[in-house]
């Protein structure tokens, strides 16, 4: 799979929301095979294009899956190992791979170490698995020691993954996932609170087991260089393109999508040879269709998403232009129960997800859309318009936000005489050292360009 990442369009499923488990988990609970509803979805997913799928998290915990009890077995609220292996094994038939999110920075209160540490404290065998952990101190909870959680939060207990038996644990869960499920890759959960020294031996280790094991980390900010690099990491999530795409078309101000694209990608980008994760939503942050003041920039927010270097990826529903808030304390907005026939009865967005297929489509039938050298060639307030080249296809992407119909002097260098916009399956013609073209309101074009 890391070797032919950019052939990949993501699929993010959360399994405990699609699903439509219980919020909370009662481990005397017999199991339920919940993850057998995903089946289902993989029929529609082919037919989308999808030929990959970010799935998680899936393993026992407490409540939202990031507070991890158990790296071994499945959620008892979306089944068992088997259950899982089984779904696995259906997406790979059907061409797609799969990989799982990896919490390693924390666990729940539940996992075994810290219940350990918790019942027998000073004379715990686990009291070094956990970070500043602290005799003196009491925690929230009222445990007679004091411990360091995940951004503050006391649920998520952080590991010291310089403890040796911690890095052995870790990696056993690893080969195990790998082993047992035949994973192709995972996404590291808070990668950027990590110790890149960890992620590197991570990384090593899981590349041992299997060769083309692909690992992407969740990174907010920061240059993502440190964690993504031929030592360390495959990919990361770029938040800086996710953020320029929503934020460009709300501000009418495609020149912050722009100078991130240019930075990244252009002359002298700085992640070129990267092959950076592109979203426009995710399970973290509001749905697009809620974010976006004007609805139809989905149609050229997901253009640019579907045409720009890096690996694209959607967010289950978003397709549809379904809508969802953060909470003040919980994210189950945004992890809605959604089935096949919930989407596809005609109540949501068909233009949308006819127009998501669509670029699918193209770019997957397109090599420079997927290994092109980006460069600008036009900008403005709400129109943007570059090239993807490789030696073998030439491509021109034209976006227009405007709610009018808008004409572009596009220059030309190299002498193409025939001008095919695959998306409007319409020819163009050139005069002199420029192409004219008017593009539609909130559309654009995609043209290829043959000499």
């Amino acid at each position: 799979m890391r070797n032919r990442i950019n052939e990949r369009i993501f699929y993010h499923i959360y399994p405990l929301g699609m699903c439509g488990t219980e919020r909370h988990n009662d481990l005397n609970k017999e199991t339920v095979n919940n993850l057998e509803k995903i089946h289902e979805w993989i029929p529609y997913l082919v037919d989308l294009g999808i030929n990959a799928v970010y799935l998680g998290p899936l393993f026992e915990s407490r409540s939202h899956g990031y507070d991890t009890i158990d790296y071994f077995k499945v959620d008892r609220r979306l089944g068992t190992n088997l259950t899982l292996k089984n779904l696995i094994s259906e997406f790979h038939k059907n061409g797609i791979c799969v990989i799982l999110d990896g919490v390693f920075h924390h666990t729940g209160r539940d996992f075994f170490a810290f219940s350990d540490l918790r019942q027998k404290k000073w004379d715990s065998p686990y009291k070094n698995w956990f970070v500043n952990v602290d005799f003196g101190r009491q925690s929230p909870y009222n445990d007679n020691f004091s411990y360091d959680g995940w951004n503050g939060h006391q649920s998520l207990v952080k590991l010291n993954l310089n403890n040796p038996e911690v890095k052995n644990h870790i990696f056993s869960a690893v080969k195990f996932w790998i082993e047992e499920f035949d994973i192709d890759g995972l996404r590291l959960d808070a990668a950027d609170y990590m110790d890149t020294g960890f992620l590197s031996e991570l990384g090593m280790f899981a590349k041992s087991t299997r060769s083309d094991f692909w690992l992407m980390g969740e990174v907010i900010h920061g240059d993502y260089r440190k964690w993504a690099n031929d030592k360390t990491l495959d990919s990361v999530t770029n938040y800086e393109v996710y953020k320029g795409l929503w934020s460009g078309h709300n501000d009418i101000n495609f020149f912050e999508i722009a100078y991130s694209l240019k930075r990244q990608f252009g002359d002298g980008g700085m992640y070129k040879n990267i092959p950076l994760y592109n979203f426009a939503d995710n399970h973290d942050v509001d749905r697009v269709l809620t974010v976006l003041k004007n609805p139809l920039h989905a149609f050229t927010l997901y253009l640019l998403l579907f045409t720009i270097p890096g690996i694209p990826s959607l967010y289950y529903g978003s397709e549809w232009g379904i809508k969802g808030k953060k909470g003040k304390y919980d994210d189950y907005d945004l992890r809605p129960e959604l089935t096949v026939s919930s989407m596809t009865s005609g109540t949501n967005n068909q233009d949308l997800y006819n127009a998501v297929k669509k670029f699918i489509n193209i770019r997957k039938n397109h090599t420079a859309l997927k290994y092109g050298y980006y460069k600008e060639l036009f900008l403005n307030h709400s129109q943007l318009v570059f090239s993807m080249d490789t030696n073998d296809e030439n491509i021109i992407v034209c976006v227009n936000s405007d709610n009018t119909k808008v004409s572009v002097d596009i220059p030309l260098n190299g002498g193409y005489k025939d001008f095919f916009d695959v998306l409007n399956n319409e020819n163009l013609h050139s005069t002199g050292n420029k192409l004219k073209t008017e593009l539609y309101p909130n559309w654009g074009r995609i043209i290829v360009m043959k000499r």
